[in-house]
This record gives C-alpha cells, structure tokens and sequence, in this order.
C-alpha cells in the first residue's frame, strides 16, 4: 500500500497542469458539445502496465467540474493486462472532454515508472532483503507524484530532498578536502537523529569512510568484483548501497553480492510513458 499525497501538493500540481493546457478554454468542445450532453468513458490499458494515479484522476476532474464522477478505480499496485480498465469517469460530456488529456499525461507517466519499478523490484532473488530505490532524478515539479509511483511497483525511496538527509557526494569530497573531513564535519553539523552517507568511488575512499563511521556507504559505479570486495571489507558495519550504472541485468547479482541498497536513477529519469487510452462508452 502506498502513502497518500497530501492534498494541497496534489491540487497545486494539477492546477498547474490544467493552466497549461485548458488556460484559454476548449475552443473545439465549447462549440459542438451541449452543455447538457452527459458521457461516460473508461481509462484502458493498451500494455500490461502496474496501476498508480487514481488520485490523480479525481483532482483533474475535481477541478474542472464536481459534477464528474470517478468509480471502477483500480487499486495502486495492481498489475493490469492489455484491455483492463484503471477506471472509468462520467458526468457532462464537456467536462469529460475537457480533462482527458492532463488525466493521460499524468496516468501514463506514474504508471510508467510504476510499472519500471516493478521490473526492477522482480528481478530481486526470491527472499531478497535488497531494497530497490529511486533518486532525485526526477522531472520538475513531480517529484512526489513520481515517488508515489515508485512505491507503487514496489520501490522504496531515497532522501526526499537536499534538506531530508545528509548524502556527502564526490564534489563535497574534493570541496571538503577528502572523506575523512567531510564525514566529520557532517557529524559535527547533522541532527543526531540523521545518518551520515557518503559516496566513494573506490575500495580505499570506503576504508575512509568506514574508518570515520559513516553510517551508510554509496558504492559509485563499482563493478561486481569490486563491490564483492566492498561487502567483505565492510562486515556489516555500514548500510551499502549500490549505485551508478545500474542496469535491470545487474539487479539480481548485485543483490546476491549482499549491497542493502539498489539505488536507480532510471526509475523516474527514463521511464517510458506507458500506453492508456480514454474510450467513451455508450
């Protein structure tokens, strides 16, 4: 189950969208549809996809018109064939017409990281505690709708921003004068109820870090044998986490090697938009 958006984001985000694309009216609908036609049509997948946005698709249309229903919704997480409905909405025709396109965009974007998510989470060995994570390479401005539907398909999420964690990466190494010094500092500033992490690059720059206690490790594009080499070195005593060119085929070695933390920018950074479409139905 997925945490809920609160609902004052969730209203700015889609207000935003509909200024966009409804901000000087619907030319089209306002000339050929009566006001006093009514309508219902279904969201369809066109692609097996992993289900997210249903609260999305409430607030599009909250917003243009309360009269608009939304039933049938599929529940977030849900895996859905070719053919299935997310859910079906109905009300005036005109206002139907009106947020289709901002309800798609929005449904084939979460559901398309969603069901990325999933691909990622699956190919996990069977009883793996490996977590599969995202990063803040998120489009602007939908780094919580995009978060959301990464738990969705099963993902967990990293740091929600620059002020949630301490995350010490290679340009704060050469800023702060190495490791050592960053990671204490970090300490000496952080709240004690933050972890320190920090980023290496190489076998040695992890004894540093673990020499000065970090409490979570980023292995940065280390290869399979040199991330072996990292889980033996380390014993436990930090948090690892692997990331940096991390490929869906590299999923269930990396976790066999025993890192705690998968973290993929390619969950929100390249994730297709999945196929959706709106019928109308009689």
């Amino acid at each position: 189950m997925t945490t809920q958006l609160p609902p004052i984001e969730l209203t700015r985000i889609v207000a935003l969208a509909l200024a966009e694309d409804l901000g000087r009216g619907d030319i089209t609908t306002d000339a050929c549809v009566p006001p006093n036609v009514m309508g219902q049509c279904a969201f369809r997948s066109r692609a097996e996809l992993v289900v997210t946005g249903g609260a999305i698709i409430g607030e599009v249309f909250r917003q243009i018109d309360p009269e608009v229903r939304v039933h049938d919704l599929v529940l977030d997480g849900t895996r859905l064939a070719p053919g299935g409905v997310l859910a079906r909405i109905s009300g005036p025709a005109a206002s139907l017409l009106k947020g289709e396109r901002v309800a798609l965009n929005f449904l084939q974007r979460l559901c398309g990281v969603a069901t990325v998510t999933r691909r990622y989470v699956d190919a996990l060995p069977s009883g793996s505690k490996t977590r599969i994570a995202d990063t803040r390479k998120t489009t602007p401005g939908l780094r919580a709708l995009e978060r959301r539907a990464v738990r969705a398909g099963g993902g967990h999420n990293h740091r929600e921003d620059l002020g949630s964690a301490v995350l010490i990466k290679d340009n704060h190494v050469a800023a702060a004068g190495g490791v050592s010094a960053a990671i204490r500092r970090c300490r000496e500033q952080a709240p004690h109820t933050s972890r320190i992490e920090c980023e290496v690059d190489s076998l040695a720059q992890l004894e540093e870090a673990l020499a000065a206690r970090a409490d979570i490790v980023l292995l940065d594009n280390f290869d399979d044998a040199d991330v072996a080499r990292a889980v033996e070195i380390n014993q436990g005593r930090a948090i690892l986490e692997a990331s940096g060119g991390i490929t869906l085929e590299r999923i269930t070695k990396l976790a066999q090697l025993g890192v705690d933390v998968i973290s993929v920018g390619a969950l929100t950074h390249s994730a297709p938009a999945v196929d959706i479409g709106l019928d109308w139905e009689d």
